[in-house]
């Protein structure tokens, strides 16, 4: 391997167990079908006879791949699809029965297992060795009276492993039970043969397999009878309703045919990658650990444990780089692998481990590049380098880059938070005012008759690229919580947790740049603080602040008939994970900072003209969490009108392409069932009502008389304020939301 390689503008792609690019003579075969291939296949005229004459050809070709007979093949929309018909479809002819499935097995398969236990169904789900292979014993003493099927899938597609499916099938079939695998990750990388494996049913799914999405194919056995899981005319022998896709069904046939024309070549290309990346990461990482079976698995995929290192951290690192830290499926959750748990590993391991996963199309080159790559960034989180090269500037760096979560996304869910607030004893002391036990923003200490302390902490990753923006918005939201209990902040203290190893030292000057600024806005003096070294940026502020001890606004109090008033737009959790995606325009980048870094001490000062009865601040539980907060341990529930709700531009435009924060749907998620939702209202809507904000607005509860004149006078400050709703007597939700 050469001593200096320079990156690839473009990244080196391995990550070909969630997708595969097409390959071009799949291109060429499906480009008629862009334009006269337009007949409906089952028109019996020239165009639709065409269509359908593509469509047979596909089927055929699928077939040859798999040494099957060509009326076996029913085409459908992908592995998922066909797991499901494969399944559901030969339940319905065994009520009641019992299913044996491995713990490994994709979401597409455990799931309708699932669905099918809630329908009276009883499953047994095997667990697998070290390396995910199923234990054939387990699977003998699994075996009941009513067992009807097993579903074993092939390959893993995390790390590789292949099950020992034709002992599954002899096994199976001397019991007179029909074996279904999912085959999705071993076609195009090893040889899957019908008559090899004998398998009743087999999922196929083109992406896997360098055609298009969203086109698969379900092996059907001759003389097995399953039900359609959907209905409509009879299409593909009436088990999968709907005009078929003969564009990507030309696809798929093109790339079985490829496949089978050129398996001897395309298995020792990967054979021979995959050798060749194994030995190299083991060079130049010696301490790293191949999860999954070395023999019995996949030529192309390789998933590592690196000892000491957050997976996600290590992906960061690598912008030249496509690769997964688990099922690509379930890129956007936090749960960890459930493969990988199923194989016993404990949590380090589990949320150390990256799959890099190889296709035909990656070159010799491509891999020594990606092993150096990888290796130098491994060795720069392993080992804290005597020093940093310091980019030119830090408006280089993509702050957002360097974290999992954004901002007050970040939080705790609620009814985790919940679980472990209730088991701690309280230990107040007689001068304590506010407590955690109302989920208020601060604490709050009496000192004198006269005076009371008020004290909040709050941190957090990476809202905004810029470091010095990052200062201004992480302080404005700490002071919040001094603003949101009607106090006047006193001193801040800075908290900062830094990666050293990743970042050079004036990105944290930056950050603190930042918090200067609004400290100096505040007129607030910072007069130290605490700082770690740490995988991940995160700061924020300790503030301290006074109030008079008959003067706290708290986020309970409130009355009926109260107007609710809302100080800032919603959104901003929807639009600064489009920021880091890199899909929110320039300007729309710069209002949010803004609104963000936007202090609520004038809405603050404003407010207490008038008898604000309860005041909190909208942050990383989304509105309704924190007006949930306010209505739950009083005798009065909430009513909210949407349309009433000050909400940023881009933001449903946003939801519809599913830029949607974790954080978001955890709060959906959470205050679901607490809520009586009007009927006309979109998903989408609810989802804005959740969104987790990062400095948010105030939310306070004013007398319905005196609402009108606040909101103005809030206006007339250049502040975007609006009544949205009030509070109402008790109901059977604790928030009703109308239109």
């Amino acid at each position: 391997m050469p001593a200096e390689v320079i990156s690839p503008m473009k990244p080196i792609y391995l990550d070909y167990n969630a997708s595969t690019p097409l390959l071009p003579v799949v291109v060429q075969a499906m480009q008629p079908f862009l334009h006269e291939g337009f007949g409906n296949p089952s028109s019996t005229h020239y165009f639709g006879v065409e269509s359908r004459r593509a469509i047979e050809k596909a089927r055929q070709q699928l077939a040859r791949l798999l040494n099957c007979a060509a009326e076996e093949i029913i085409f459908t929309s992908g592995g998922t699809e066909s797991n499901n018909l494969a399944i559901r479809g030969l339940a319905a002819f065994h009520r009641g029965g019992h299913i044996i499935t491995s713990t490994v097995e994709h979401p597409a398969v455990l799931e309708v297992c699932h669905h099918l236990e809630q329908k009276g169904y009883t499953v047994t789900y095997l667990p697998v060795d070290e390396t995910g292979r199923i234990i054939l014993e387990n699977l003998a003493a699994a075996v009941r009276p009513d067992t009807f099927l097993i579903s074993i899938m092939l390959a893993n597609n995390e790390v590789g492993t292949i099950q020992p499916l034709t002992e599954v099938v002899d096994f199976a079939h001397s019991r007179g039970i029909l074996v279904h695998t999912d085959a999705s990750q071993a076609l195009g990388k090893i040889k899957v043969d019908i008559h090899q494996l004998n398998v009743d049913l087999l999922s196929v799914a083109g992406h896997k397999m360098y055609a298009p999405k969203g086109v698969g194919a379900l092996y059907l056995r001759r003389g097995i009878k399953i039900a359609p899981v959907t209905f409509g005319a009879g299409h593909e022998r009436g088990l999968r309703p709907g005009t078929e896709n003969v564009l990507e069904i030309v696809g798929l046939g093109a790339a079985a045919e490829f496949i089978n024309n050129n398996f001897s070549a395309i298995f020792q290309h990967l054979n021979q990658l995959g050798k060749k990346f194994y030995t190299l990461m083991r060079d130049s990482l010696q301490n790293i650990e191949l999860n999954g079976s070395l023999s019995n698995r996949l030529p192309n995929t390789y998933n590592f444990y690196f000892p000491g290192i957050d997976a996600n951290t290590l992906l960061s690192e690598l912008p030249e780089i496509a690769a997964s830290t688990g099922a690509a499926c379930h890129a956007d959750a936090v749960t960890p692998s459930h493969v990988l748990q199923a194989m016993g590993f404990a949590t380090e391991r589990i949320i150390g481990s990256i799959r890099f996963s190889l296709g035909y199309l990656n070159t010799d080159l491509e891999i020594e590049q990606a092993v150096q790559i990888i290796s130098q960034a491994a060795q720069r989180l392993m080992t804290k380098p005597a020093f940093i090269e310091i980019p030119a500037t830090t408006a280089e760096i993509r702050l957002t880059q360097y974290t999992h979560g954004l901002g007050c996304a970040c939080k705790i869910r609620p009814q985790n938070l919940e679980k472990i607030l209730k088991n701690l004893p309280s230990q107040f002391a007689e001068a304590v005012q506010v407590g955690y036990e109302s989920s208020d923003d601060a604490a709050v200490y009496q000192l004198t008759p006269e005076l009371s302390l008020v004290t909040t902490v709050d941190f957090f990753t990476p809202i905004v690229d810029s470091a010095y923006h990052f200062g201004r918005i992480a302080a404005a939201n700490a002071l919040s919580d001094i603003y949101a209990m009607g106090a006047k902040p006193l001193l801040a203290l800075n908290i900062a947790a830094f990666p050293e190893k990743r970042l050079p030292l004036t990105v944290l000057e930056e950050i603190l740049k930042g918090a200067q600024s609004i400290a100096r806005a505040a007129n607030v003096p910072i007069l130290g603080g605490h700082t770690i070294e740490d995988n991940e940026p995160k700061f924020g502020w300790v503030v301290v602040g006074t109030i008079a001890p008959d003067k706290i606004w708290r986020n309970i109090g409130a009355q009926v008939g109260d107007a609710l008033v809302l100080t800032k737009t919603l959104g901003l959790g929807i639009l600064t994970t489009a920021l880091k995606r890199r899909l929110l325009t320039t300007a729309a980048e710069e209002r949010i900072i803004e609104l963000m870094a936007t202090l609520n001490a004038t809405a603050a000062d404003i407010l207490k003209s008038y008898p604000v009865h309860a005041c909190t601040d909208v942050t990383g539980y989304g509105l309704l969490g924190h007006l949930l907060e306010m209505v739950r341990n009083q005798d009065l529930s909430a009513e909210i009108q949407f349309s009433q709700v000050p909400i940023l531009p881009e933001t449903a435009d946003l939801i519809a392409q599913n830029i949607i924060p974790g954080g978001t749907q955890a709060n959906y998620t959470y205050v679901n069932p607490f809520i009586d939702w009007d009927s006309r209202l979109l998903q989408s809507n609810k989802l804005i009502l959740c969104d987790a904000q990062t400095s948010g607005g105030l939310l306070a509860a004013v007398p319905a008389e005196v609402a009108t004149a606040a909101v103005q006078a809030l206006e007339k400050a250049g502040i975007t304020a609006a009544i949205i709703g009030r509070f109402i007597s008790p109901q059977q939700a604790k928030i009703r939301v109308v239109q």
